[in-house]
């Protein structure tokens, strides 16, 4: 699906998501990387090229065939509405993998060096109601997120560059089912984004598995080329320290270098119990 026109945006100061909600604004905000779409200033869509839509999560996540989802999307009324009221899924399932979808392409429109760029009041989005999100709720998890993957690992360009393959030491921990299907698409050509729309999988769940097998040696940390990245702002560096820079892995390295080795692998193991 294309993105709406920029249409409405001030020149002087673009939207914000929060301001938006509290106005109870219905339309379309756009970021640098992705829509986020309001009714009565709630969020009820978002859509981002980096991260798989609905109709990806569902069709290639083998929980629809492609004949279904294009029946589907010729229907009027709603494709969300249709899916249920012919069987197709019920409506924990539309609402789960929508939400789903929901924050994964908010953390990339919002977060992830995107921004506000304007307003189009009025535009809906294609998939009809599902269930509303509160904004504040959506800007809170992009930030969490956000967190999570700097604290698994900081090196943010590990998100975007192709997925190299390397040889880990010894002391590697072992990859995980999820994280073996994520290695068998690393080919040095295709970024994280497009492993994530190969698998079915939303685009943050696949970043979560290459910083944890970035962080453990299985796959390559993209060296700096300069002070930035074209189209992605580097993360701050913490007060009083300086910026991160990649760890030299020879074949004798140890894969961590501090004392938290432990608790990075109980968070690890604690968190792919959740998700």
């Amino acid at each position: 699906m294309s993105l709406p026109r920029r249409a409405g945006a001030r020149a002087d100061r673009p939207p914000s998501l929060t301001g938006l909600a509290a106005e109870r604004a219905s339309g379309a905000l756009l970021c640098d990387a992705g829509t986020v779409y309001l009714q009565g200033g709630q969020v009820v869509h978002a859509e981002s090229p980096v991260a798989p839509g609905i109709e990806v999560l569902l069709t290639v996540g083998g929980r629809l065939t492609a004949d279904s989802w294009r029946e589907a999307v010729g229907r009027a009324g709603g494709v969300g509405r249709f899916l249920v009221d012919s069987g197709r899924l019920s409506d924990a399932e539309l609402e789960i993998c929508h939400l789903g979808a929901l924050f994964d392409a908010a953390y990339f429109a919002l977060g992830h060096g995107s921004g506000p760029r304007g307003f189009q009041r009025g535009a809906a989005h294609w998939l009809g109601p599902v269930r509303p999100v509160d904004a504040v709720a959506v800007e809170r998890e992009t930030r969490r997120r956000g967190g999570l993957l700097d604290s698994l690992w900081p090196y943010p360009r590990v998100d975007t560059e192709p997925v190299v393959l390397r040889r880990p030491d010894g002391r590697a921990p072992a990859v995980t089912p999820r994280q073996r299907a994520v290695l068998a698409l690393a080919d040095g050509v295709r970024t994280p984004a497009d492993i994530a729309h190969e698998l079915g999988r939303p685009a943050f769940h696949t970043l979560l598995d290459i910083r944890r097998l970035a962080a453990a040696g299985h796959v390559a940390t993209p060296r700096p080329t300069g002070p930035g990245h074209p189209g992605r702002a580097d993360p701050p560096a913490r007060s009083g320290a300086p910026a991160p820079t990649v760890p030299d892995r020879g074949l004798g390295a140890v894969v961590f270098t501090d004392p938290d080795t432990d608790l990075l692998r109980r968070l690890r193991d604690a968190l792919e119990a959740t998700l």
